[in-house]
């Protein structure tokens, strides 16, 4: 029998998630809330939607989580009417937010001690590849776990790690996006500073593509730079600021220094404090 899942956060991610959970033919239960994007192509595929958390857990075996961040995942699962209200003994809570893996630990006992399981699996990648099914996950957890329940990742996901115990898949999440918005920070101010010193933009991708500046960013930047396409890199500047904020937390709790860390949150912040947040990271380049 096919495990009927939940899914609370139906947002840029979050719905292309849904619509492949629903095509592999899992049950699905979503929670109805004014963040969602459209969702009556989910509906007409059969997907069900309740009013609060603690009723979508009541009625699903697994119940994934797409929220922004740690606040968010504390509040969904332990607030009034959260997902530990409802919470089936045995079902499984999979978190795919991008958290504190300190918060992480703590909702996972919580989880635990109401009778459920818990597996953290950040996303990377962006909605166009949510939507065609080719998230990367990042799993922490118990590896036998996540082996149970591999069919039901794999709906959504083309690529899954296991990097260790509970809460080292947000970890290792937080060090890729500080390397991936951190090396777009680089890239945008470099861009700039092309524009303004007179140098052609195709000659400043062509000479980074065949030297040092190679890679996955340059790739999802590059049309931005040449020719104002932002869609290569659908990720809001709020949500980059929040990432470098995080990465900053986990590296003080370890003892380490965080200034680079520190300067890029920075960067990400002040367009958000000015009220420019839910604009896309290439965006930047017109800001400045």
């Amino acid at each position: 029998m096919m495990r009927t899942v939940g899914l609370i956060g139906v947002g840029r991610m979050g719905h292309g998630i849904a619509l492949n959970l629903l095509k592999a033919e899992f049950p699905l239960v979503f929670l109805d809330h004014p963040g969602n994007q459209p969702t009556d192509d989910l509906r007409a595929l059969g997907a069900m939607s309740k009013d609060c958390a603690a009723d979508v857990a009541a009625a699903c075996d697994v119940i994934i989580l797409v929220v922004t961040g740690a606040p968010e995942v504390e509040a969904v699962l332990t607030g009034p009417d959260g997902v530990l209200e409802g919470l089936r003994p045995g079902a499984l809570v999979v978190d795919c937010s991008t958290s504190l893996p300190e918060t992480t630990r703590a909702m996972a006992r919580r989880v635990q001690e109401a009778g459920g399981s818990f597996l953290d699996a950040p996303m990377t990648r962006t909605p166009k590849e949510a939507a065609q099914g080719r998230l990367n996950l990042i799993v922490g957890g118990d590896a036998a776990l996540l082996e149970a329940h591999k069919p039901m990742l794999e709906s959504f996901a083309e690529n899954i790690v296991h990097a260790g115990d509970t809460g080292s898949g947000h970890a290792m999440k937080l060090l890729h996006n500080f390397v991936s918005l951190g090396f777009s920070v680089v890239l945008i101010e470099a861009a700039i500073a092309a524009r303004e010193s007179g140098v052609v933009t195709e000659v400043f991708c062509d000479v980074l593509e065949q030297g040092g500046g190679r890679g996955v960013v340059l790739d999802r930047l590059a049309p931005a730079i040449t020719d104002g396409d932002n869609s290569g890199l659908n990720f809001s500047i709020a949500n980059a600021a929040k990432d470098m904020r995080y990465f900053g937390e986990m590296a003080r709790s370890l003892g380490l220094p965080a200034d680079v860390a520190q300067a890029l949150a920075r960067y990400y912040e002040q367009p958000t404090e000015a009220g420019q947040g839910e604009l896309l990271v290439p965006e930047l380049l017109a800001l400045s």
